[in-house]
């Protein structure tokens, strides 16, 4: 089999990225520059101070990767980029990079999904994973229930009417005063507590999520008494957050197999709050009884990357879906059409 280099560039929030991957499988660097100590002292990201550390950095990000992965410019056969979704002005700076990089190199311009690229990571984690499988995209700004029928073909059957997932713990974090970036913080708050209060559970009749609900509650009940056991509330939280995912993930996958000639035997879980221990734990005991495999990517892929972007990347190519010097960022992209 012919290899196939490609270089990822992801810049979709806060975090430049660059990566050279082989086949979409093996990576040869992933080098990322946060930004979370700049927005951690506005309380969280600020797009037009994303935007200009994209661009002051995001030509050392690239050349650092080559450096890692031991190639230069000529030995890439295609370049792919995030073009959305994400903050506009930070999807740009990637998009025009890689532009300018597909015309003076005269290489294939690949533009990618972030969320296909999230899937994508954990396609590097498990080498012989494949399609179908079911997809729970759950991030800081996604909460997605995505049917992956191939590596380009995606179906969204449930997804957040209101917050997602990691904007509800952002929310959260900063009601009890954690601060900036949320999720981790009320994660390792929740393990000092018990999840003892009473939180509601959406009652949807479909295979969406509401976080809303659960979130005003916890404001409320913290304005309500401010010496409320900030650890128990943070512990409850987790609990019923986690088990509206795991419970509409688990009626999906049922569903599925109930419509579907082929069947699916995989729950993957992607996107930065598949890092969060305790959810991981509910997924793994869920599988056990309900005897499904389930996947996590690595820690390291979870949140934003470029490793993640290059795999997604050459499935695309592979499949032909070449984008032209006109590709453009789309803050609001959606997947699966």
């Amino acid at each position: 089999m012919k290899e196939i280099v490609v270089l990822g560039i992801e810049t979709s929030c806060d975090e430049t990225s660059a990566s050279i991957v082989i086949n979409g499988r093996r990576v040869l660097s992933n080098v990322i520059n946060s930004q979370i100590d700049i927005h951690t002292l506005y309380g969280g990201v600020v797009p037009e101070i994303a935007s200009r550390c994209h661009t002051e950095v995001i030509n050392q990000v690239t050349k650092e990767a080559l450096k890692q992965a031991g190639k230069t410019f000529k030995d890439i056969d295609v370049i792919s980029c995030t073009y959305g979704p994400g903050l506009v002005g930070a999807l740009l700076v990637g998009v025009s990079y890689a532009k300018g990089l597909s015309y003076a190199l005269n290489k294939p311009l690949v533009g990618v999904n972030h969320i296909e690229g999230h899937i994508a990571g954990n396609y590097i984690t498990y080498n012989k994973l494949e399609p179908p499988f079911l997809c729970l995209v759950i991030s800081g700004g996604h909460t997605h229930l995505v049917h992956v029928k191939d590596y380009c073909n995606f179906e969204v059957i449930g997804k957040t009417r209101d917050d997602a997932i990691g904007e509800a713990f952002d929310k959260v974090a900063r009601v009890v005063g954690l601060g900036y970036p949320g999720g981790p913080k009320v994660e390792q708050k929740a393990k000092e507590g018990v999840p003892s209060i009473n939180l509601p559970k959406a009652n949807i009749d479909n295979l969406d999520f509401s976080f809303s609900g659960i979130k005003t509650a916890v404001i409320n009940l913290d304005h309500k008494d401010p010496n409320i056991n900030k650890a128990d509330l943070c512990a409850s939280f987790e609990k019923v957050a986690t088990d509206m995912l795991t419970q509409n993930t688990i009626n999906a996958f049922k569903q599925i197999n109930n419509e579907n000639n082929k069947k699916i035997d995989k729950i993957v879980l992607a996107g930065g709050v598949s890092a969060n221990s305790y959810i991981r734990e509910q997924f793994e005991k869920i599988g056990k009884e309900q005897k499904i495999d389930v996947y996590f990517p690595e820690l390291k892929l979870c949140t934003d990357n470029a490793a993640m972007i290059a795999s997604a990347g050459y499935y695309n190519y592979i499949e032909g879906k070449i984008s032209d010097l006109k590709l453009n960022a789309i803050p609001n992209l959606k997947i699966g059409g």
